[in-house]
């Protein structure tokens, strides 16, 4: 078992002149402290114009950042938004390997799409078509990170002339690749492509048995034609994170932020929305009324309740928890206090079979690897010969000419 932190830099309203600042700069102390304590992974996401809920609109540069200050703890985007409206391919191959670079080669690579109108409208981006859109992307994007030069592409969504991407990341062939997954259906897209499940909904431990032998039984069969040049074959899931050792506490602590973003990301969606005036926050309060009501989270308890909740994902066949910490007006303080509670008292509990159990997995997936990479059709290198030459400008011929 594996565990990440997600951070989509929630920031509910009132703000003041520092609000931001504050945040990126919690978080940035928060996944330092992961990173001490042994933690696997910092995933962030790519959202654009979602007040509230997320402004972490430009992750890459909020990655880099936790690369430079970090030592062990691999960095995610979970996700990057890959369709072309977005961010040409090309300039997320150049952000992706340079993540790499910059953090030694701890970086990770989940694709994603957009759910919201003002995300997909925001781009002009056609809702129907968008996971096709982003698959062909992303596809293109490992080629990307791969060949020397990379061909070319042409197609409705975007095109490109032959060029060498650079630079090209320091893992090989490339990053892990991961994809957005919020129900059954996504799962089995993601294992069909050879890709790591990044589910981003709540569920429970018998859920997520279900999606845990979905997922694998694609990996396992001629359904799983790989989208990258390797195969990732991680699920990993989101649950709720405010321990202390009284339960009561932790509720306390935790559950508005819990209940604050599965409220916020239902909204976003299907609610409508005045750019530059959200009330998100307000929303919430008033759907709640002045008593919480008694919700029992996953993840949100004492140091036993999570250590039995991690037990429960893993038999289940999930390879990572990733922590919703992060959420509503959850406090920078609490948040590390149960980081540490975690790493003192939970952690030391799925340490020492660890590497164990990768390997008895790695063995047992090898074949199944090994036939869904040959089953793929790779795109073809180009002879040098066959190299287009870009010839120089008219302009820049006739200014030596007049030099």
């Amino acid at each position: 078992m594996k565990f990440g932190l997600l951070y989509e830099l929630q920031i509910p309203k009132p703000w003041d002149a520092e609000s931001e600042l504050r945040c990126v700069q919690e978080a940035t102390e928060q996944v330092i402290l992961a990173d001490k304590i042994g933690l696997d992974h910092a995933w962030a996401v790519e959202h654009h114009f979602l007040e509230e809920y997320s402004h972490c609109s430009a992750s890459e540069v909020f990655l880099a950042s936790l690369a430079a200050k970090t030592e062990q703890i691999r960095i995610g985007f979970g996700i990057r938004q890959v369709i072309p409206n977005y961010n040409h391919p090309s300039r997320t191959a150049e952000a992706v390997a340079m993540l790499d670079l910059i953090s030694g080669g701890r970086a990770e690579f989940g694709i994603g799409e957009g759910a919201t109108r003002l995300e997909l409208r925001g781009y002009n981006i056609d809702a129907r078509r968008k996971q096709a859109i982003a698959l062909e992307a992303a596809e293109q994007i490992a080629n990307m990170l791969v060949m020397e030069p990379y061909p070319g592409f042409e197609s409705e969504n975007f095109s490109m002339p032959c060029r060498n991407v650079v630079p090209k990341p320091l893992q090989k062939p490339h990053p892990p690749m991961w994809m957005a997954c919020t129900n059954r259906k996504t799962i089995e897209v993601a294992a069909r492509n050879g890709l790591g499940a990044l589910a981003f909904s709540f569920v429970d431990p018998d859920d997520a048995r279900k999606w845990a032998e979905t997922y694998y039984d694609i990996i396992k069969s001629e359904e799983c034609v790989p989208l990258g040049h390797s195969v990732n074959a991680n699920i990993a899931m989101v649950a709720g994170f405010s321990i202390h050792h009284d339960a009561e506490e932790a509720q306390r602590r935790g559950i508005d932020g819990f209940q604050f973003f599965r409220y916020a990301v239902n909204a976003l969606v299907a609610n409508e929305t005045r750019p530059g005036r959200s009330r998100l926050w307000d929303e919430y309060e008033e759907l709640r009324g002045p008593d919480l009501p008694a919700l029992l989270a996953p993840g949100i308890g004492t140091p036993s309740d999570y250590r039995a909740l991690v037990h429960q994902f893993q038999d289940a066949g999930v390879d990572q928890i990733v922590f919703l910490q992060q959420g509503g007006k959850n406090r920078h303080e609490h948040i590390c206090e149960s980081l540490q509670i975690f790493g003192d008292e939970v952690l030391p509990d799925f340490v020492d079979d660890k590497a164990e159990r990768l390997a008895r997995k790695e063995e047992e997936l090898a074949p199944y690897i090994e036939a869904a990479l040959a089953r793929k059709q790779y795109m073809k290198p180009l002879a040098d010969d066959e190299i287009p030459i870009v010839p120089p400008s008219q302009e820049r011929e006739a200014f030596y000419v007049r030099q």
